[in-house]
């Protein structure tokens, strides 16, 4: 009877591994091509922010971002329109909520840093000390991406996809260092270029950061992801 009871809990316990096993595996191809849009996205609306501010001077082309998770859910939309619905599974909830809850802090953060950097450029023009402007203005790019390599790392965790987490570390601790040490402007500087230039890194350089390291820790993983499962 004991024996019986034995081979019971053991089956029991080998059928719900193989459940969520089948669970992190349609999962992960649905996850693959929503990571893979997202990092498109991205690097587009990045390029087209470069491009608009560099033209125009006016650096509220960075507000473009906000239109990321509209064409992200459009995209989605369209390319899984004749696709059946996925049934809700632990899997599928753990990491949607993952990526909810990035969603919801860097629409937060990156919001109120708008009037915060307003507020601190304001206060350096009236004491003629861009210093401190520079000093306290809040850099969303490298909080983002920091975000960004954290909701990837997670994921990759929940997923079993070491790609995934190498790529959310490297994405996510890289961009942010990156980003905060101006390891671009810094390179602009040794290269002996006229200060023209400057201005135009000041722009371009955190577009382009956020294309490369999106790159990395949401194109390149969602490809790897969707190559797997095929």
């Amino acid at each position: 009877m004991d024996n019986n009871n034995n081979l019971t809990a053991e089956r029991s316990l080998e059928i719900i591994t193989e459940q969520i096993e089948r669970s992190r595996k349609s999962v992960s191809e649905g996850i693959g091509m929503s990571l893979f849009i997202s990092g498109l996205c991205i690097i587009g609306v990045a390029v087209v922010t470069s491009i608009c501010a560099m033209l125009t001077g006016n650096m509220a082309f960075h507000l473009l971002y906000v239109l990321i998770p509209v064409l992200v859910i459009g995209i989605e939309r369209y390319v899984n329109r004749n696709k059946p619905k996925a049934p809700v599974s632990l899997i599928g909830n753990m990491v949607d909520k993952t990526w909810q809850t990035f969603g919801i802090f860097v629409v937060i953060f990156f919001l109120l840093s708008i009037p915060f950097n307003g507020l601190m450029l304001h206060d350096a023009q009236v004491a003629d000390n861009m210093q401190v402007y520079f000093q306290n203005r809040i850099s969303p790019v490298r909080i983002i991406l920091l975000m960004m390599g954290m909701a990837v790392t997670i994921n990759g965790y929940i997923l079993k996809s070491k790609w995934m987490v190498w790529c959310g570390i490297i994405g996510g601790i890289g961009g942010f260092f990156w980003e905060a040490f101006c390891v671009t402007e810094t390179l602009i500087a040794r290269s002996g270029l006229p200060l023209d230039y400057y201005g135009t890194a000041h722009i371009i350089a955190p577009n382009l950061m956020m294309a490369v390291f999106t790159f990395i820790g949401l194109t390149l993983p969602g490809w790897m992801l969707l190559k797997h499962n095929k």
